[in-house]
């Protein structure tokens, strides 16, 4: 009932930047918490960075002092504003959300992912 829909990755050279975007809409009462996730190739999943709906920020050691997560409460919009890219950034990146479709049912749900590829 809830679609997420990330736009914004591609291809960048390293030390570039790229904005993914991640629109969160349908049936939605509130939203806890959206996160930015990533995952290579053969390696597991990683959470990238989560802002909460009162503006709690959390990076990987990783990405720290080069992402930025921003979100936009009226439209329910996460952004992710990523600097000096390297080539080990380069993954799926899946926006996820939390919340409630209605008070007292949660919802959980998962974009389709966007590819980033930091390479020369």
């Amino acid at each position: 009932q809830v679609q997420l829909v990330e736009s914004g990755g591609g291809l960048v050279q390293p030390g570039g930047s790229l904005r993914l975007s991640c629109a969160a809409s349908g049936r939605i009462f509130s939203v806890y918490a959206m996160h930015w996730y990533r995952q290579g190739s053969g390696k597991q999943r990683e959470l990238v960075a989560s802002i909460t709906s009162g503006g709690r920020l959390n990076y990987a050691d990783s990405v720290k002092g080069r992402f930025t997560i921003s979100r936009d409460n009226a439209s329910n919009t996460v952004y992710l504003q990523m600097n000096s890219l390297k080539p080990e950034d380069t993954a799926v990146y899946y926006c996820h959300a939390v919340g409630e479709i209605i008070p007292g049912h949660r919802f959980d749900d998962w974009g389709q992912g966007t590819q980033v590829t930091v390479s020369s």
